[in-house]
């Protein structure tokens, strides 16, 4: 079976590929985090994210929400200059700022998965690509969620990196038909 190209030879990207890209989940942490680092690759490849990703995990206490949400400005200037994350003021404080938006979901909702997950039906969108190709930078899904999320005050959260996010999650299958990590596949 012929996998998914994208990881290419790159140990980090193809551990991410076969155990986290396209696989369902509901954990709210995870998928903050995983808002957070889509919104960090804006204009950058995920291979630099994924690489600064402990940093990540080491400068916002695992993606801590809470934590997130009550950073100061001086916290956020100490991670800017201590941490091997991407520099990018905007992008720090982003987490923040998507942080206390989580919350404010968590508060009207019966949770921020319970949130994402009601774009979908609650259910995974599973797509059946031939080649990396067909696979779409956007959709009206990401459209949608995008315009939804920066309605309440999300950071960094344009359609392509709201496409990025909803396949990082497993809200989107687009592994190939042909790769063992496609749901249809997976034992």
């Amino acid at each position: 079976m012929a996998q998914c190209a994208w990881p290419k030879d790159d140990e980090r990207m193809q551990a991410y590929h076969d155990t986290e890209w396209c696989r369902p989940s509901r954990d709210e942490r995870y998928l903050f985090e995983m808002l957070c680092l889509e919104g960090a690759q804006a204009g950058l490849s995920w291979q630099i994210v994924l690489s600064k990703r402990d940093s990540y995990k080491d400068a916002f206490r695992n993606f801590d929400i809470d934590y997130c949400a009550d950073l100061t400005d001086e916290a956020l200037a100490g991670i800017k200059e201590n941490y091997g994350v991407i520099k990018h003021g905007g992008k720090l404080e982003s987490v923040r700022t998507n942080a206390r938006a989580v919350k404010a979901i968590q508060s009207e909702f019966t949770g921020f998965a319970d949130y994402l997950w009601s774009f979908t039906g609650g259910k995974a969108v599973i797509n059946e690509w031939q080649s990396d190709e067909q696979v779409p930078a956007q959709s009206e899904l990401s459209v949608k969620l995008s315009k939804d999320l920066k309605k309440r005050g999300f950071k960094f959260v344009g359609p392509v990196t709201a496409y990025s996010f909803l396949q990082a999650v497993g809200m989107v299958d687009d592994h190939l038909i042909t790769c063992p990590c496609h749901t249809g596949n997976r034992k």
